[in-house]
């Protein structure tokens, strides 16, 4: 399938990557500690946090670019900041469309991450404390081995949901070639222009043989945490 691309099409399915690849990376930990917060805590607004963070859901993607353009427009509280202390700006480049990607499938990783940590069975870590096992121990050996099939879940489906990402990235940072133009902004492209079906067949293709590899590398990933789990 590879082959059969032109340069300049093996080029977007490279800039799919690292836009998908960067955004989970930069994503995961947020992700995590706001699941962590969600399963183990228990506080007033807990409800209301929870659905904040799954606002991208349920909103027009549109609608996220569109917040995400006006906090990181020049003006904005954070493009502002960028703009002052680094003269940098996120807008019509490469790393605003990871930044869109990573919002839109920050809900997704939530929620994999969280169920894996609320799958842990608390009696396990109660059982390690009584045996003197710090909690930070306890977190390392038991509580993440356990969590793993959630996390790595939650990674599958950022990913995907990331490469799959188009409206907030046209929205927030345009459709750029070769910056900010990913899979899903190409097809689009494509299917604007006459004779452009055979490209959108192939970026297609390329598409969902990603989500289907990434899906596969996931499942065999999780078996394998599974069975490494340790107790202490």
């Amino acid at each position: 399938m590879i082959s059969l691309l032109s340069p300049e099409e093996w080029g977007i399915v490279r800039l799919t990557l690292l836009v998908g690849g960067v955004a989970c990376a930069g994503t995961l930990p947020v992700a995590f500690a706001l699941a962590w917060v969600l399963a183990r805590w228990r506080f007033p607004g807990r409800v209301l946090l929870d659905a904040i963070v799954h606002l991208p859901l349920v909103v027009p993607p549109v609608v996220t670019g569109w917040v995400l353009l006006l906090a990181f427009a020049p003006a904005g509280p954070i493009g502002g900041w960028l703009q002052t202390w680094f003269g940098a700006s996120v807008l019509f480049r490469w790393t605003g469309a990871a930044i869109a990607a990573g919002v839109m499938a920050l809900p997704l990783m939530v929620r994999g991450i969280r169920l894996g940590l609320e799958g842990v069975d608390p009696r396990l870590e109660q059982a390690a404390r009584t045996l003197g096992a710090s909690r930070a121990r306890v977190t390392r050996t038991i509580t993440l081995p356990l969590a793993m099939p959630g996390v790595l879940a939650a990674l599958v489906l950022g990913f995907a949901r990331s490469i799959g990402e188009f409206g907030a990235t046209i929205t927030f940072v345009a459709n750029v070639p070769g910056e900010t133009q990913t899979l899903p902004l190409a097809i689009y492209a494509a299917l604007q222009r006459p004779g452009g079906e055979a490209t959108v067949w192939r970026l297609a293709a390329v598409s969902v043989a990603l989500s289907l590899a990434a899906l596969v590398a996931s499942e065999a990933l999780a078996r394998r945490s599974g069975r490494g789990v340790r107790v202490l």
